[in-house]
């Protein structure tokens, strides 16, 4: 069933109203009509199972069927800690990483992150990079929409993990598969994960040692070197098949 966000205000005991950029897509890409059933989340774990009442210039009207919690956010929050990759590598990873049950995505200024932006240009990414988890969350069911944080530099990035449960960190050099496996094994049944992904060159020793002192653990995602775009994806998803695998 099509899915829609719209901010809690908007929300009553009875009746929802959407207004926005959704009004246009109801109406004039999916040709919704008064009847027609939909979803709609708050943003904050709860989905509403809705039918249309009325569709009016700029505003819907919806009906509340039923009120449930939504049962697509994984148990654990997980934070994605990405160093900034060339090009548009990023929204790949937003997208990939809110379908993956992300509960925030943080991009991380490193040492070998080649890409430079200003106040201006990262406003409009920042910008650009929360449609894209919207759109994502929407897509796959999500009740959430995922955090897109403030670019952090790697040692702000540290700080904010400091409190996490686990935190984990591929690293290309550590090739202990046996305690990789054991340490998001570990890390699932936490309350919060963090990971760390470098950029295309990977990280410095020296920021990695830096991690560890911080209390990440280094793991092995295999023998093959993944891309920035892949790694972190191998590590949600494991984690993903993990947590939910022992409910």
């Amino acid at each position: 069933m099509v899915r829609f966000f719209v901010q809690p205000e908007n929300i009553g005991e009875r009746e929802i109203l959407v207004q926005g950029d959704d009004v246009n897509h109801i109406k004039n890409v999916l040709r919704m009509k008064q009847g027609d059933a939909l979803v709609v989340s708050c943003g904050r774990g709860t989905d509403y199972e809705c039918v249309i009442r009325e569709i009016q210039e700029g505003r819907v009207f919806l009906d509340i069927r039923e009120e449930r919690p939504a049962v697509s956010e994984l148990p654990v929050r997980i934070t994605l800690f990405q160093a900034l990759p060339k090009r548009d590598k990023m929204e790949l990873i937003i997208q990939k990483a809110v379908e993956l049950g992300a509960a925030e995505i943080v991009p991380v200024r490193t040492r070998r992150c080649v890409v430079k932006l200003d106040d201006k240009k990262e406003e409009k990414k920042l910008a650009r990079w929360r449609m894209i988890a919207e759109a994502a969350a929407k897509q796959s069911g999500r009740g959430r929409i995922p955090e897109i944080s403030e670019i952090l530099s790697f040692e702000g990035a540290l700080d904010r993990a400091r409190d996490m449960d686990a935190v984990l960190i591929p690293y290309e050099l550590y090739e202990d598969m046996p305690s990789s496996v054991q340490a998001m094994k570990n890390a699932a049944r936490g309350e919060s994960i963090g990971i760390f992904i470098g950029p295309e060159g990977g990280f410095e020793r020296g920021e990695v040692e830096r991690a560890i002192g911080s209390g990440a653990r280094p793991i092995s995602l295999g023998k093959r070197i993944l891309r920035t775009e892949t790694a972190g994806m191998t590590v949600l998803s494991v984690l993903m098949f993990m947590i939910e695998g022992k409910e």
